[in-house]
């Protein structure tokens, strides 16, 4: 089934198949072990299964895949925002990007299948909310979004600049010991550390 299918299974899909009793997080466990130094890999995708083409040898394949049309910079940055903010609304996007997001730009990341409706928040005017799918995973090799890289990964790989601007740098708590010297006139220092 795992072959065959060109969408990863589930565990109920593939449990139908296997027949009641069947240790399935095992064998699966054991599939993905076996074929993990072949050219195919068995990878999980959220809750789900499939055997896709090893990393290693992903750029052959590459060569003959049809040429594609990327994604507008709008479109990626609501994806990136619905990837790491998800369930989020039209507004919360719109207020984390500054500008507008067009409805196109939506409709192209439900058409690839990388977002989804999630429901609509309990709050006035019942805004629909969005998340990311089994699709998105897939496409970008998450197991789950937990794999998502952090804010020092994207530094490291120099995607993001390590130089926030001071209009966006978000002041830290100060310790103890420093605010008595922002505020040295504080009237129930004694000059003593309390610790």
């Amino acid at each position: 089934m795992l072959f065959a299918s060109s969408e990863p299974l589930s565990a109920a899909d593939l449990a139908d198949a296997v027949g009641q009793g069947a240790a399935l997080p095992r064998l699966l466990e054991e599939l993905q072990r076996q074929y993990a130094s072949r050219g195919v890999n068995l990878v999980r995708r959220g809750d789900r299964w499939a055997f896709r083409t090893a990393d290693d040898l992903a750029f052959i394949l590459r060569r003959e895949e049809s040429e594609s049309r990327p994604l507008s910079r709008a479109a990626l940055e609501t994806l990136s925002i619905i990837a790491y903010h998800q369930p989020a609304t039209r507004a919360e996007i719109e207020d984390v990007r500054g500008v507008a997001t067009g409805k196109g730009t939506l409709d192209i990341l439900m058409e690839a299948g990388w977002i989804r409706m999630r429901g609509r928040r309990r709050s006035p005017g019942r805004p629909v909310t969005y998340g990311t799918t089994d699709a998105f995973l897939d496409h970008f090799g998450l197991e789950n979004l937990a794999d998502l890289p952090g804010l020092e990964d994207l530094k490291g790989s120099g995607l993001l600049s390590s130089n926030i601007p001071a209009s966006l740098q978000i002041p830290l708590p100060l310790t103890a010991v420093q605010q008595r010297e922002e505020d040295p006139l504080d009237p129930d220092d004694d000059g003593q550390d309390k610790e």
